[in-house]
């Protein structure tokens, strides 16, 4: 089981973008029961995910409309969301470098 930090990050996100509100709530909601030991085993569940520098992971979310960045560490079991938005904003940003900022 993961512990998704915070949550408190993804109703943020949720609030910025309501349309993708339910699948970000889905992603969530399973993600926290899942038992991954590294990425090969993420991947057998999650096939789009991408792993990129400082253990983060790219989510496509509603068919890659969206973009999920977390930072992941399997022997923790804990999830940092680090950014959220649209496939276009995605294309802007710095992957490895992303960080949450409140009201962006």
């Amino acid at each position: 089981m993961f512990n998704i930090i915070a949550r408190k990050t993804l109703l943020d996100y949720c609030k910025k973008y309501p349309v993708a509100a339910a699948a970000l709530y889905e992603w969530y909601h399973e993600f926290e029961n899942c038992d991954f030991k590294n990425f090969n085993e993420l991947k057998q569940k999650y096939g789009n995910a991408s792993i990129v520098a400082d253990d983060r992971v790219v989510f496509n979310i509603m068919g890659n409309h969206f973009r999920l960045v977390v930072r992941l560490v399997f022997e923790f079991k804990a999830v940092q969301i680090k950014w959220f938005g649209t496939h276009t904003e995605y294309n802007k940003i710095n992957v490895e470098e992303i960080k949450f900022k409140k009201g962006k």
